[in-house]
């Protein structure tokens, strides 16, 4: 707490550790609903020093589909200029099996395999022979940290074939070291000592149970489990929304470095 311009500057001086790449790429997948484009917003919101809208969310809270329909890109803004990180956004996930993004598809898309602004098809995931695919991607293209994005509030009533879903994205890519975290999202909504004060989130008896039951559902250890607030309704930024936000952040892109770091030394 209170060093918000420290993780700013930090963070607005990254350097990539590849010499051929210049731009770290991240993707996010999770649930509907959860806010994965909010928290995308939320990061440049705090770089920007006012509330963004870059990537589109849905308001309507009890809807059952997802509101990004196809893999997006948004690069990460501060105040003088594009950063050095990409997200790669993508659509929510169901627990039914032909709704929803396909974990295969997520697959493609952490690899480099799919096309940006391809438009997911929730029956049936991408082919190899879609003008949609590609086969042979730069290195640029493929994303160096997977963030799954939970809702604190509802994952204890997850489905489990939602959590079967994410599970098999993590097994799929563990050989490959890349670095999978998880954002748990609305955790003043989740802990009534937390809405009142965001700085209790760490002390919090209720966020830690909540994401001990992440770590246990998915598989993700507790030291890569960075429980924030997203911007929803404000209209002006906050310092303790914005620490919990770049505190995630600043995790999330030294784990991608690091993962590209090995890739360089191969």
């Amino acid at each position: 707490w209170g060093q918000k311009e420290e993780l700013k500057k930090s963070l607005e001086g990254f350097s990539v550790s590849h010499p051929d790449i210049k731009c770290i790429r991240i993707l996010v997948a999770g649930q509907i609903g959860a806010g994965k484009s909010s928290f995308i917003n939320s990061v440049n919101s705090t770089f920007q020093g006012r509330i963004t809208s870059g990537a589109l969310v849905n308001t309507n809270s009890v809807s059952s589909h997802s509101f990004t329909n196809r893999i997006t890109t948004h690069r990460v803004r501060g105040a003088d200029g594009d950063l050095p990180f990409i997200w790669t956004d993508t659509m929510g996930l169901k627990t039914e099996a032909m709704e929803g993004s396909q974990p295969e598809d997520i697959i493609k898309a952490i690899y480099g395999h799919v096309k940006e602004n391809c438009k997911f098809n929730t029956e049936e995931p991408l082919d190899h022979k879609s003008e949609d695919y590609v086969s042979d991607p730069l290195l640029s293209n493929q994303a160096f940290c997977l963030v799954y994005v939970v809702d604190s509030k509802t994952i204890e009533l997850t489905d489990t074939r939602l959590i079967d879903k994410l599970r098999i994205i993590r097994h799929r890519i563990r050989d490959t070291r890349i670095p999978q975290v998880i954002v748990m999202t609305k955790v003043d909504e989740a802990c009534l000592l937390v809405k009142n004060d965001l700085k209790k989130v760490y002390t919090s008896k209720m966020i830690k149970k909540k994401m001990q039951v992440c770590s246990d559902m998915i598989g993700v250890p507790l030291n890569c489990i960075f429980p924030v607030k997203n911007y929803q309704d404000e209209i002006k930024i906050n310092n303790d929304v914005d620490v919990l936000i770049l505190t995630a952040f600043e995790q999330i892109v030294n784990l991608a470095n690091d993962r590209l770091r090995e890739v360089a030394s191969n």
